[in-house]
């Protein structure tokens, strides 16, 4: 569910019209609805009811400050990948406690940081990880709270660059080696055990793959408790889908979710860490556009944007399929026709759609991608010298940019030449 509805012929975000948004901020841009992020964070926390849970929002999705402090307020932690994601978390207020690192390439200076700032775990993704933990705190005098992320071979079904529980992917320690690490980790100076960690992908749409890999989870907390480790917490990560397309099949909702993880793990009386992003921001926010052109071309017709790869990367990155519709309200009956949907860069890949069936449209006229909160803004780019898409939050009948779009001149001034130039 989200909050942008037509409202008297114009597509609205809560109580905003997108044309009013357009009018004042300019476009591309995106906008978010406060609604749909705090509907979702909640969605997820009934899901979970009696059970002791902590939700650490991952906020590589989107981390605009507004958007983290919404669901900060709300009780939310954060599940970070960087020294930058963690200083973003401690600016919107989340105490270290609420916080949970994750990452395959932790640097000595982000696990300082975290260490002295506070954490409530590390997800260790390997052996030479854990050494480097275990000497910083050492050093520091100071106790690392670990989960070691394993790896469960489980085939999430989803696009290949977004699955992470496979043997293949990068992520985590093979879950057969999973005990030896552990008792590795026991030993070591500064480093206390407490959970286990396991992540398998993101966009999943079906819930098999889940309760596969926490089934094996379930197994091995079993055997670390019986190896005398006290395992007090799962980090069973994130990866619940969204409907990105107007289908009939939805992918599986939180409630379920959340059966499946009392059912799977529930008896072990663990603290449960969920990681959602995608499914508490991606319909939360849309990225509007204007046609500039309606181009003829040989055999199709392309519809010229000003928003662009650089400013949504996923079509052209993951070939993903993102629903655009028009910010006016087509008439009953309107005419449709069938569009290349692109943007200005110049490469080829600065495609959204093909072949796309659309009500008409002409130069001049707003569309909005929707379920486009998710991995658009914090992977958008300047490419071709393209500012930054602004960020507007709307909360009932307000707005703020919450982003700003940068100006050429001070895109410009961040360049430095040299002296000797």
């Amino acid at each position: 569910m989200d909050h942008f509805r037509y409202r008297d012929g114009v597509l609205c975000a809560e109580d905003v019209a997108l044309s009013d948004i357009a009018a004042t901020v300019g476009t591309p841009a995106y906008v978010y609805s406060t609604a749909t992020l705090e509907r979702h964070y909640k969605l997820f926390d009934e899901a979970l009811g009696d059970l002791p849970h902590t939700i650490c929002y991952a906020m590589k999705a989107a981390s605009n400050q507004a958007i983290l402090t919404t669901l900060a307020r709300l009780g939310a932690g954060m599940d970070v990948v960087s020294g930058g994601e963690y200083a973003r978390a401690k600016a919107a207020g989340v105490p270290g406690e609420r916080i949970v690192f994750s990452g395959v390439g932790k640097t000595e200076e982000e696990i300082r940081a975290a260490l002295t700032g506070g954490v409530k775990q590390f997800n260790v993704e390997s052996e030479p990880e854990l050494a480097v933990l275990s000497r910083v705190a050492a050093e520091l005098g100071v106790t690392a709270p670990i989960a070691l992320r394993v790896n469960p071979d489980v085939d999430a079904r989803t696009h290949a660059k977004i699955s992470t529980g496979k043997s293949e992917n990068k992520f985590g320690i093979p879950i057969s080696k999973a005990r030896a690490v552990y008792a590795e980790a026991a030993a070591l100076l500064g480093i206390e055990v407490v959970g286990v960690d396991v992540h398998i992908g993101s966009q999943l749409t079906e819930l098999e793959p889940f309760e596969a890999a926490f089934t094996r989870v379930a197994e091995l907390t079993e055997a670390l408790r019986a190896d005398g480790h006290d395992i007090r917490r799962l980090d069973l990560g994130g990866g619940l889908g969204i409907p990105y397309q107007n289908t009939n099949e939805a992918p599986p909702l939180p409630f379920d979710y959340g059966a499946l993880i009392r059912r799977t793990v529930g008896h072990l009386g663990c603290e449960i860490e969920i990681e959602p992003g995608r499914l508490i921001a991606g319909n939360a926010g849309i990225l509007l556009a204007r046609v500039i052109y309606v181009k003829e071309g040989e055999g199709r017709r392309f519809l010229i944007l000003d928003a662009a790869m650089n400013d949504l990367i996923r079509p052209a990155m993951y070939d993903a399929w993102h629903d655009i519709v028009p910010v006016k309200e087509p008439a009953a009956g309107a005419g449709r026709v069938t569009y290349d949907v692109v943007g200005p860069v110049c490469e080829s890949g600065d495609t959204f759609a093909k072949a796309r069936d659309l009500p008409e449209l002409a130069a001049g006229d707003l569309v909005a991608f929707r379920s486009a909160g998710a991995y658009g803004a914090v992977m958008s780019s300047e490419y071709n010298t393209r500012p930054l898409v602004p960020e507007v939050l709307v909360k009932n009948d307000h707005h703020a940019v919450i982003r700003a779009r940068p100006s050429f001149e001070e895109m410009i001034a961040r360049d430095t030449i040299p002296a000797w130039l």
